[in-house]
């Protein structure tokens, strides 16, 4: 996009840390900048495995869509996308299923832009936010490539637990729950406090301090127990809702370290 395009070009704020861009940091990618190494070198001061969960989220997200995929889902829809990595959806998907149809989501101009290489006439980038899930899911960019009538597979990876409003939260996933049709899938990962409450708690206080979440500051993130709901109305896929190294580990993968925590909960879940 271009001046002469009678649009302005995005405007990035490299000053202030993103949770993306630190997600990025955690997982070995290169689109970071000063302050966000600087805050998740602090988080990492006091979870020094952030690292591996981080990686553990990404192997169920590929385990997940892969699953999917197989199962004949053909319409993938990831909302708060982050930047693009290793085996992105559209890459695993696709692997299994050509045909299938993938559009990422995301609210920060610097993960649409530079996400909006991977655009293919299968694979779309919308930037819209999540916080306006009936305004989201109404985009007509998203739209014109996913079909609600027909089923699709809603993906929520890692982002929820940056809605600290437990109100929109639950509205959120209402919302994406009641767009989908029968036969559809929603898949939810969700940092959770279970494993060591006290440093989740500091982890929590940190994010709230330096780089915000939507919605009221809170103590602690949810438990398992306050994520199980999200999936009410639902079928959950074998093995339900489990510590995301748990739900189908491939054969040949080694779980991690006992003291490497991963501090998260996936599952997948079927709309009848």
């Amino acid at each position: 996009m271009s001046q002469a395009d009678g649009l302005e070009p995005p405007r990035f704020d490299f000053k202030t840390p993103s949770v993306a861009r630190m997600y990025d940091y955690y997982l070995g990618g290169s689109t970071n900048f000063t302050a966000d190494r600087e805050v998740a070198a602090r988080a990492l001061s006091v979870a020094p495995k952030l690292r591996s969960g981080a990686l553990e989220i990404r192997k169920f997200l590929v385990r997940a869509v892969r699953h999917l995929a197989e199962s004949g889902i053909r319409q993938f829809v990831e909302l708060g996308c982050g930047l693009p990595a290793q085996d992105s959806v559209h890459q695993v998907a696709q692997a299994v299923a050509p045909d299938a149809r993938v559009v990422y989501v995301d609210n920060d101009p610097l993960v649409v832009s530079h996400t909006r290489w991977l655009e293919t006439p299968s694979t779309r980038v919308v930037q819209a936010d999540l916080r306006e899930p009936e305004q989201l899911l109404a985009e007509p960019e998203l739209r014109e490539l996913i079909d609600f009538e027909q089923p699709v597979a809603i993906l929520l990876i890692a982002v929820l637990h940056q809605i600290s409003d437990d109100d929109l939260a639950r509205h959120i996933v209402r919302t994406c729950r009641d767009a989908m049709a029968s036969g559809s899938y929603l898949a939810i990962a969700h940092a959770v406090s279970d494993v060591q409450p006290e440093v989740a708690a500091r982890l929590t206080a940190l994010y709230q301090d330096k780089v915000g979440m939507a919605g009221p500051r809170r103590a602690n993130l949810r438990t398992r127990a306050e994520v199980a709901p999200y999936f009410d109305g639902l079928e959950l896929v074998e093995p339900g809702l489990v510590y995301v190294p748990d739900w189908r580990p491939d054969p040949d993968s080694k779980p991690p370290p006992s003291d490497e925590p991963v501090w998260a909960f996936g599952g997948v879940a079927r709309k009848r």
